[in-house]
Formats: structure tokens, C-alpha cells, sequence
């Protein structure tokens, strides 16, 4: 069990991870519902087929007491070369109690899809979720953490890319008391291609952490990171750590990872821990950054000049931080709700109500 002084947990409130961390079975469930498009399909696999069937170990110690305790495993399968047009979606609503969840998913080779994961309602949730791009794959994974007050979730996402693969994921936590998210990527062969892009919004009281390793183990690849937070209000924290591993059959290989933070009231933490740990040095080109503030003054200055009151400006200003990242999902649907979601956040520390017409600007 974790004391909170080992690197990877000290910055994680373990009081309210307790439930998750602890071994045991846990008899509470998530409604699931999906929308599967037509040649995608769903199959219900055993515990220990499950475990069996997935290419990747969990590192993270909820996402193993996840795979252990899971009742079952949920197996989606996208064939080869099949090009699904429109995204699959999958909504997971909590009805409390503690509860575990194991996903797999697999992508043929050449094949091209998008699977939006949404999570609402009030749970204790751990999970692990473990997607397997082939070679040549196109493969987009959008996960939105929109619980209700009270929700508890953990877990890791894992995913393995196959050689010219391109994988995009899309992270955003805006919801729950605690969210603690894992996402490690590793590649299956030369040519492969990461995109990981993350958006969270911690209020009072609420704890939001990310957690991302990248193992470059292949020649000439390539990964870009860049996730964005705000916090607002007495006691708001998060926690961003990014860890790139560049090893010695790495050559050619680009990588970059990029976090930033608004503070927009006193009383809010936030720790950004970007790392690089490089084997080699024939490399395209390797480095990270991350940065920890509140407004831009020259931003304010340049709008209120123009005759916008402050409170707009500062909206504004937060709108474009949040938009740059929202707008690279590539789901209409979903870029429209996470934006309502975020206007709705900045609604309650502006002092009026802000309308929204659902597009970026």
C-alpha cells in the first residue's frame, strides 16, 4: 500500500483513493451504454481472459486492482482496414459504490476510428483501459471526466502503437472530487505517431491529476504533449507530471510536452513536473516545458483597451487558452459539450452569466 512519500503518490490525496487502492471485491457497477457503428464489435470476455488478451501490463497500481476485481472485460474490435465514419461512443454513468472497469480495445491495421468515452453520475471508479493501434492505424480516444460532486476515479489508459500508426488522445477532467488519470504509450514499431492533448478545470475543494510516460522504444517516432489547466477557488489543486523515455534504439525520433496553468483566484495549487530521460543523442529533436501563472497583463491590457470590461476580457482570454486544445478533438458533439462545459466553469467565477453559441473563436 502507498504511504504518500514514494514519488509516484505524493502528490495524491490517498484518504480518498483508500477504496481504490485496497484488494478485494468490490460489488459496485457503472451503466454502460454504447453506440457501436456498423463492423465494430463488442464481446464480454472473462476476468482472466481479459487479462490474458491484453498486450500491456498496468502500472499503476488502481488500474491493477482494476483488472484483478473487474467482474469481466469489454473487448472492442475494429477490423482491419475498416474506416468507421462516425465515432463510437461509449457513456459510463455511476450509481456509487465502488466499482472496477477493464477495456480493451483493438484497431486492425489501416483501419481508422474514434471512441469518446464519457463518464457522469457519482462513483468510486478504477479502471484500466488498454487500446492496441496496428500498423498504419488511425486511431482517436477521447475520454471526458464530467462526474458529479462526490466521485472518485483512478486508473490508467494505455496504449500500444503499431508501426506508421497515428494515435490522438484526448483527456479532459473537468468533473469529481478526485480524478487521477495514468496514460503511458509505447510503440510497436519504426514510423509511429503520438498526439496527447488534455484539458482540466479544478474548482474548491477538487483534486485533478495526470500522469503520462512515453517509452520511445522504437526508431523515428514522433510524440507531442500539451495539456491545459485552470483552477479556481479555495483549496482547488492539480497535479501534471510528464515523463519521456528516449532509449538507445531511438533513433530519429522527435518529442515535445508542454503543460500550462491559470490560477484565476488565490487559494488554488498547481504542480507541473515535465521530465526527459534520453539514452541517445541521435535524436530529430527532444524538449518540454510548463508554466504556472495567472492573466496575462499585456492580454488584459490589449482587450480592456478596446473598450471590453475586465471580467469579458478575462473569459476571453481563458476561452482561447482552453479552445486551442478543444478544437483538435475532431467531434463536433464533443467539442461543442466541452466547451458549454468550460463556459459553465468560468460562469461561476465571473459575476454574470455567459452565453455560448457552441463555437470556437
Amino acid at each position: 500500500m502507498p504511504r504518500g512519500k514514494e514519488e509516484i503518490w505524493r502528490f495524491s490525496p490517498l484518504p480518498k483513493l483508500a477504496p481504490l487502492l485496497a484488494d478485494g471485491p468490490h460489488t459496485g457497477m457503472l451503466d454502460w451504454a454504447a453506440d457501436l457503428p456498423s463492423g465494430v464489435t463488442k464481446s464480454i470476455l472473462t476476468r482472466y481472459g481479459a487479462i490474458q488478451r491484453g498486450v500491456q501490463a498496468p502500472f499503476d497500481r488502481v488500474a491493477a486492482i482494476a483488472m484483478a476485481c473487474a467482474p469481466f472485460g469489454t473487448h472492442i474490435d475494429v477490423p482491419a482496414g475498416r474506416v468507421v465514419g462516425r465515432p463510437i461512443v461509449l457513456d459510463a454513468t455511476g450509481r456509487r459504490g465502488i466499482a472496477h472497469g477493464h477495456l480493451l480495445v483493438t484497431v486492425g491495421a489501416n483501419a481508422q476510428v474514434t471512441l469518446v468515452i464519457r463518464h457522469t453520475g457519482v462513483a468510486t471508479y478504477g479502471e484500466f483501459l488498454n487500446v492496441e493501434a496496428g500498423d498504419g492505424a488511425q486511431v482517436t480516444v477521447v475520454s471526458v471526466q464530467s462526474w458529479d460532486a462526490g466521485a472518485i476515479h483512478g486508473g490508467q489508459h494505455s496504449f500500444l502503437i503499431g508501426r506508421d500508426a497515428h494515435v490522438k488522445t484526448v483527456t479532459a477532467s473537468l468533473g469529481g472530487d478526485v480524478v487521477r488519470l495514468m496514460e503511458t504509450a509505447r510503440f510497436a514499431g519504426p514510423g509511429g505517431q503520438l498526439e496527447q492533448f488534455g484539458l482540466y478545470f479544478a474548482d474548491a475543494g477538487q483534486h485533478i491529476e495526470h500522469r503520462l510516460f512515453v517509452d520511445h522504444n522504437e526508431p523515428h517516432t514522433s510524440s507531442n504533449v500539451d495539456y491545459r489547466g485552470a483552477l479556481q477557488g479555495k483549496g482547488a489543486r492539480s497535479v501534471w507530471v510528464g515523463d519521456v523515455l528516449i532509449r538507445k534504439a531511438a533513433l530519429g525520433i522527435t518529442t515535445y510536452e508542454t503543460n500550462k496553468n491559470l490560477m484565476l483566484t488565490d487559494g488554488c495549487h498547481a504542480d507541473s513536473v515535465p521530465n526527459l530521460e534520453i539514452e541517445t543523442g541521435q535524436i530529430e529533436g527532444a524538449g518540454h516545458s510548463s508554466a504556472v501563472g495567472r492573466f496575462d497583463d499585456e492580454q488584459l491590457f490589449y482587450l480592456c483597451s478596446r473598450g471590453i470590461p475586465a471580467d469579458e476580457a478575462r473569459r476571453l482570454v481563458v476561452h482561447g487558452f482552453f479552445a486551442d486544445i478543444i478544437r483538435r478533438i475532431g467531434v463536433p458533439d464533443v467539442e461543442r459539450a466541452l466547451l458549454a462545459d468550460v463556459e459553465a466553469e468560468l460562469a461561476a467565477t465571473m459575476s454574470y452569466s455567459i452565453p455560448t453559441d457552441g463555437e470556437l473563436t
